[in-house]
C-alpha cells in the first residue's frame, strides 16, 4: 500500500485527482517574424531622422557633388583694372539726312544708291502741283499788292499837287488883295475912295489868308494818312514777297540736290513713288571719317561721362577712343554713346564691329576673384568657400565690389590664398554646406 501511495504522489504531486486534468497545458502565442522586421526596419529609420535631423542642426543643409564637375578658384591679391567690355559700331562721323521739305511725286532720278555725289548734284526730280498752283496764286497777290501801292502812290502825289496848286492861288489873290487895300487906303486918305470898298478888300483879303492856313493843315493830314496807308501797304507787300520766295525755294526744293559731298545711302525711291511733306528720302554720310556708336547697360549711366577714354580693338592694335557723345535715352535697359577715334587706321568700314573696353575708373590694387557665373545666382552676397583640406565647401557671406571681364574686387568676406567655387550654383543655391567627392 505504501508503494501505490509513492506510486500515486509521483503521478499527481499537487495532490490532484486522475481526472486527466494533468495532460492540460497552455500554449504561447508566437510573434511572426513579419512584425518583428517592420519594427526592427522603424528603429533603424528613427535612428538615421535622428541623426539626419542632429546633422542638419548643426550643419545646415548640404549636398554631395562632384568635384570634378565644379571650377575652384583662389582669392589672390592684384591689380584691378576697372573696365566694361562693349561692342561699338562703326558709323559715319557725320550724316546729312535727305528729307522732302514738300511732297510730291517723283519724276527723275539721276543717282543710284551707293553713289558718291558732289555738293550741289542733282539727285532726284520730284513734282507737286498744288505747290505750283500755290507760287501762281501769291504771285498774284503780289502783283495785285503793288498796283494797289502804285495807286496810293499816285493819289498821294495827285493831292500833293492839288493842295500846291491851292497854295499858289491863295498867295496869288493874297498878294492882288495886299496891293488893292494899299492902293484903297491911299485914296480913302484923300478922299477919293469910300470906305466901304476898303472894307471888302480887307474881308476878301482875311478870307484868302485863312483859306491858306487851311490848305497847309489838309496837306499835312493827306500826307501823313496816305503815308502811313503806304508804309502798311509796304509792309504786307515785303510779307507777300518773302511767302512768294519761300514757295519758290520749296518749289525749287522739288529738284532735290546733294547739300554736301559724300556718298548717298539709303535712297529706295522710285519713279512714280508719292512722296510725304517731311519723308526720308535717304541720306549723305561722311565717307573720310568714322565715330563708334556704343550700347551700355543702363547699370552704368552714372558711371558714364563725356571725354570718357577706352580703347577699340582693330587687326591685333589699339586705337584710342573717347566719349563725345550721351543720349540720355533708355531703351531696352541700355543707353547709347557716340565715341571718336583719336586714329584712323586703314581698313576701316562702315557697319563694321571693335571690340571696346571703356575705362570707368583708376587702376587699385584689392582682393581678387575670378569672374565667373557664380555671381548671376549669389548676386555677390554669398559664396560657397572650399576647406583647405578640399573635403568640402561652405557657404559664406562676402560683400563684392566692381567687376570686369576677368575678376571682381572682394571688399570683405574673404583673404588671401583661400578658394572658392566660381562655377554657376544653379543645382545648389538652397544648400549651405557641399561635400566634395572624387566619384
Amino acid at each position: 500500500m505504501d508503494k501505490i501511495r509513492q506510486l500515486k504522489n509521483q503521478t499527481n504531486p499537487a495532490g490532484m485527482g486522475i481526472s486527466g486534468e494533468g495532460m492540460d497545458r497552455k500554449v504561447q502565442k508566437k510573434r511572426p517574424l513579419t512584425t518583428k522586421a517592420a519594427y526592427g526596419a522603424g528603429a533603424v529609420l528613427l535612428l538615421a531622422f535622428g541623426w539626419w535631423f542632429v546633422d542638419a542642426l548643426l550643419n545646415g543643409r548640404s549636398l554631395t557633388i562632384n568635384s570634378q564637375r565644379i571650377v575652384v578658384s583662389p582669392v589672390t591679391v592684384g591689380t584691378f583694372e576697372d573696365f566694361i567690355p562693349l561692342r561699338g559700331r562703326l558709323v559715319p562721323r557725320s550724316t546729312v539726312y535727305l528729307d522732302a521739305i514738300e511732297g510730291g511725286r517723283v519724276e527723275e532720278i539721276l543717282v543710284e544708291d551707293g553713289a558718291a555725289v558732289a555738293a550741289g548734284d542733282l539727285i532726284a526730280v520730284l513734282s507737286n502741283t498744288n505747290l505750283q498752283l500755290e507760287v501762281l496764286g501769291r504771285e498774284a497777290a503780289v502783283t495785285e499788292q503793288l498796283n494797289n501801292m502804285r495807286t496810293i502812290e499816285l493819289q498821294l502825289e495827285q493831292n500833293r499837287l492839288a493842295h500846291k496848286l491851292n497854295l499858289v492861288d491863295s498867295d496869288y489873290q493874297i498878294k492882288r488883295l495886299e496891293r488893292a487895300v494899299a492902293r484903297q487906303r491911299d485914296l480913302v486918305s484923300k478922299d477919293l475912295a469910300s470906305r466901304s470898298t476898303i472894307e471888302e478888300l480887307e474881308d476878301e483879303l482875311n478870307f484868302n489868308q485863312n483859306r491858306r492856313v487851311i490848305t497847309l493843315e489838309s496837306q499835312a493830314t493827306d500826307i501823313r494818312m496816305q503815308e502811313q496807308q503806304l508804309r502798311q501797304l509796304r509792309d504786307a507787300g515785303d510779307q507777300l514777297q518773302a511767302g512768294l520766295g519761300f514757295a519758290k525755294k520749296n518749289l525749287e526744293d522739288l529738284n532735290v540736290r546733294a547739300p554736301l559731298a559724300g556718298k548717298l545711302s539709303g535712297f529706295a525711291i522710285e519713279i512714280g513713288q508719292s512722296i510725304s511733306r517731311g519723308g526720308r528720302l535717304g541720306q549723305i554720310d561722311d565717307p573720310d571719317g568714322y565715330k563708334l556708336n556704343v550700347e551700355i547697360d543702363e547699370f552704368y549711366l552714372g558711371r558714364v561721362d563725356l571725354q570718357q577714354l577706352g580703347v577699340a580693338e582693330h587687326r591685333g592694335g589699339d586705337i584710342d577712343i573717347a566719349i563725345s557723345k550721351i543720349y540720355p535715352q533708355v531703351n531696352g535697359g541700355q543707353f547709347v554713346v557716340d565715341m571718336a577715334l583719336e586714329s584712323e587706321p586703314e581698313g576701316l568700314r562702315r557697319g563694321q564691329t571693335l571690340q571696346v573696353r571703356l575705362t570707368l575708373g583708376d587702376n587699385a590694387d584689392a582682393l581678387l576673384i575670378p569672374n565667373g557665373s557664380f555671381y548671376q545666382e549669389t548676386g555677390g552676397n554669398w559664396v560657397f568657400v572650399v576647406s583647405a583640406d578640399g573635403s568640402e565647401a561652405v557657404r559664406r557671406t562676402v560683400k563684392l565690389g566692381r567687376r570686369n571681364t576677368e575678376f571682381i574686387e572682394v571688399l570683405d568676406g574673404l583673404e588671401a590664398g583661400e578658394r572658392v567655387i566660381t562655377s554657376p550654383y544653379t543645382s545648389y543655391t538652397n544648400m549651405d554646406r557641399l561635400a566634395l567627392d572624387d566619384q
